[in-house]
């Protein structure tokens, strides 16, 4: 009876932690942005999916897959965001970054590498028009927003596929950005993914790991993404 609790006890473990880790796998070699899932370089990825609202309440509507992969000197994301209704910015701009690009839906990456002081850490947000905004975070200072100054040096892409309600945006950040160590596989970060939908009384917060708050940025309930060879 006992080896039987033992045994349920590592399975709810190891459940609980493939629920809050996501592995990047390594590529060959840098590539062009895709946004095809099902494309080779995608294909060997290992999704997660952001399917909850602040609190932990299921959002299966919009239900969000997450995706990454790394090389020597970058890492990889992809969002693939079924929506309902998109609350878009008028007159976008892809070229130049967007301040407060946040007050529309966006996809969101928070990374961070540093251990010690989870408070510091970076943003990255892309529009389903491909607008775009890095911050460098720091929540010790009274306005963080203020780290958009930052330019991370990050590249986008994202497109809307409206007969099928869904869009997509995938990014490339350097990991010179992010962390002074040297790239390999073992590698862990601090994340989380979010996505917005909608305005208004029918917004909706997806989100990966719950926040259990008004504010996305609780450091203390991010997961952990790690790299991996293969």
């Amino acid at each position: 009876m006992k080896f039987v609790i033992c045994c349920l006890l590592l399975m709810s473990f190891a459940d609980a932690q493939q629920k809050t880790v996501i592995e990047s796998v390594k590529a060959n070699r840098d590539t062009a942005l895709e946004m095809n899932p099902n494309s080779a370089f995608w294909r060997n990825a290992r999704p997660v999916y952001a399917r909850v609202d602040p609190q932990g309440n299921e959002l299966p509507t919009y239900q969000t897959e997450v995706r990454s992969r790394w090389t020597d000197t970058n890492i990889y994301f992809l969002f693939v965001c079924p929506y309902q209704r998109l609350s878009l910015k008028p007159s976008p701009d892809s070229t130049h970054e967007t301040y407060e690009l946040w007050n529309w839906n966006v996809a969101e990456v928070f990374i961070g590498s540093d251990f010690q002081d989870i408070s510091r850490y970076e943003e990255f947000e892309i529009s389903p028009q491909n607008e775009w905004i890095d911050l460098d975070i720091n929540l010790h200072t009274p306005h963080h927003e203020e780290g958009w100054k930052w330019n991370s040096g990050f590249e986008h892409a994202a497109r809307i596929n409206e007969k099928r309600h869904i869009w997509y945006a995938a990014i490339r950040i350097p990991f010179s950005a992010l962390d002074s160590r040297r790239v390999q596989a073992g590698n862990t970060f601090r994340v989380n993914f979010y996505r917005t939908e909608d305005s208004g009384a029918n917004a909706k917060q997806v989100m990966w790991q719950p926040v259990m708050s008004n504010t996305f940025h609780v450091p203390e309930r991010f997961g952990v993404l790690r790299l991996v060879a293969k």
